[in-house]
């Protein structure tokens, strides 16, 4: 496109305290950067006076105005915590989302799918599933036995929508190839389902087990992982996000991410998180790609498990409620030993890569866990002189956090990333059912977050939810679930640290705020076109009365059937070690 474009007509919410509102936006398209912000005249001088000549040409750049008249024009959302890359293998085609939010909000929902499809599809061939929730679900005791009733003849496998749970049937366990179907001995970290004889019951638990099981059935049912993957990046660009990161990142991904931002249309920057448990995960990046669209930022672990599998570090019990004890789920409390590590190896661990200047991420839903990444965080930090400083070592989830641990978070420096998705889909069932309402209504403190005065950011963990900023936005400021209950109104918070949960304050937990999170001059030119102004509508109905129209990046409208056309047409085969994921979390 090149030149200077000014947009006109917008209403144009900037997240910039020094002008919160504007109606024009001067950009400069051959560098992708905003040049000026305010009305459509001091636009217009702006880009008049800034227009480049170019080597070999007489004439300065031409100025092109767009009239976006009826659009309000925000900062593109960004999405600070998410799974892009396996998202999409473990979402769309060939595989099948089967979460209880896109559609099978019951487990006869499911299995009436798992029937169709035993009848449609070839005989023999393997599928795969992603999103069962036992708890959202109602699925009573399931083993392998259970999925051979429905798929006899073929392997079959299913992804549990914490992630942190798999389960297969007999055809399945052949396929992965144990002699007489008995489960080889737990990997570190993980455990296999076995029965009184010693055969697979088909269930697997924790990341290193899940990933034994699942590798075979991917790499036996995913065909064009990068297509699937672009799938997923243009689900999350149509709900309004032009920036997100990689919390799984793994070498092997290098060559797929690099093949997505080579594309003219690609929708979304990507900040890298190396997991912890890669041998070269203290290794900077190497890539051709700009570092704008493609970055390492920081390292990955998890500190605990799921509360929808009972695996969450948490200082309190679960109530004897018929879901509990039908998800299988222990009332504990599991306190400290549902931690995946010791607090010798955690310290190890910030001992390896605090040194080499990494941004440090912890998976941790549980209270006590929580406190335990804070306790090995403080000693780190002072040992290696980083207190005080601004490392923006990160937390992630916090959903049974307690109120009081948000003001250690920000005393400390660190920034959380909170998850509205699990008061959202399961908030009905935390108050009362799973936990005391004391503890349940409260679940994901977002006031107690922001009145603490760290730096807070929301994401939806894709795929455990689907990427919808907007619905993220109006929980947080009403507390309401899709129910229509409200929990813990205490915890809402207003519209404006909302909004900047998902903009300048996640540019800023992903230190890049000096380029992304706000229109200002200087900064890249990614926006996200709405249908109406979020603040003139009602909380209650904000999703329903603002819809996202497109995005931009660098200034580039996104042409997302494009996009897909362009990694269509890219030879799986120089992909296809991408359809076999190398760890999940949530």
């Amino acid at each position: 496109m090149g030149g200077v474009l000014v947009l006109t007509g917008a209403i144009v919410l900037t997240m910039s305290p020094d002008r919160p509102r504007a109606e024009a936006v001067a950009v400069d398209n051959d560098r992708g950067t905003i040049l000026a912000v305010g009305t459509a005249d001091e636009c217009r001088r702006a880009a008049e006076s800034a227009r480049p000549v170019r080597a070999g040409e007489s004439a300065p750049a031409p100025v092109e105005e767009r009239d976006l008249s009826g659009v309000v024009l925000a900062p593109g959302f960004i999405e600070p915590h998410s799974h892009p890359f396996l998202s999409g293998v473990a979402t769309q085609p060939p595989a099948h989302w089967i979460a209880p939010y896109v559609g099978y909000p019951t487990w006869d929902d499911v299995a009436a799918l798992f029937t169709r499809l035993q009848a449609q599809e070839p005989a023999g061939a393997p599928l795969l599933f992603n999103g069962l929730d036992r708890l959202l679900q109602e699925v009573g005791d399931l083993d392998r036995t259970v999925l051979d009733g429905f798929f006899p003849d073929r392997p079959v496998g299913i992804l549990d929508n914490s992630g942190h749970e798999a389960y297969v049937n007999s055809a399945a366990i052949d396929l992965i190839g144990w002699p007489d179907r008995q489960a080889p001995p737990d990997p570190v970290g993980g455990s296999f389902g076995r029965g009184a004889d010693g055969t697979s019951t088909g269930r697997a638990s924790e990341l290193p087990a899940v990933m034994t099981v699942l590798q075979p059935l991917m790499a036996a049912t995913i065909t064009h992982p990068l297509y699937s993957a672009a799938q997923w990046y243009a689900t999350m660009a149509r709900a309004g996000i032009t920036s997100t990161s990689e919390m799984t990142y793994s070498t092997a991904y290098l060559k797929g991410y690099e093949a997505l931002a080579s594309v003219p249309d690609c929708p979304l920057r990507i900040s890298l998180y190396h997991m912890s448990t890669e041998p070269d995960a203290d290794k900077p990046l190497s890539t051709p790609i700009p570092d704008t669209m493609l970055r390492k930022q920081g390292i990955k672990l998890w500190a605990d498990g799921s509360p929808w599998v009972g695996t969450a570090a948490l200082s309190y019990p679960y109530l004897d409620t018929p879901r509990v004890r039908d998800a299988g789920i222990a009332l504990g409390p599991a306190g400290e030993s549902a931690m995946n590590y010791t607090r010798a190896q955690l310290d190890a661990l910030l001992d390896r890569f605090a040194p080499e200047g990494w941004q440090m991420s912890f998976h941790v839903n549980g209270d006590c866990g929580l406190d335990v990444v804070l306790d090995a965080y403080e000693r780190a930090l002072r040992e290696h002189g980083l207190a005080g400083s601004d490392h923006r070592w990160r937390v992630e989830h916090c959903g049974g956090a307690r109120a009081e641990q948000f003001a250690r978070v920000a005393a400390l420096g660190v920034h959380p990333s909170l998850g509205p998705f699990q008061f959202i889909y399961w908030g009905d069932l935390l108050d009362g059912t799973l936990f005391a309402p004391e503890i349940g209504s409260q679940w994901m403190r977002f006031g107690d977050a922001v009145r603490s005065g760290a730096c807070v950011s929301f994401h939806n963990d894709g795929s455990v939810s689907p990427p919808l900023p907007l619905l993220n936005l109006q929980a947080a400021i009403t507390r309401r679930t899709p129910s229509g209950a409200v929990h813990g109104p205490e915890q809402a918070i207003t519209l404006d640290q909302a909004l900047a949960a998902h903009t300048i304050d996640a540019a800023r937990t992903l230190h890049r705020e000096q380029e992304i999170g706000s229109i200002e001059p200087g900064k890249l030119a990614d926006f996200v076109e709405l249908s109406a102004d979020p603040y003139a509508v009602d909380p209650t109905r904000l999703t329903q009365d603002v819809q996202v129209l497109g995005t931009w990046r660098g200034g580039r409208r996104i042409d997302l059937d494009a996009f897909l056309a362009e990694i269509v047409a890219v030879d799986p085969s120089q992909h296809a070690h991408l359809g076999v994921p190398h760890q999940k979390c949530c």
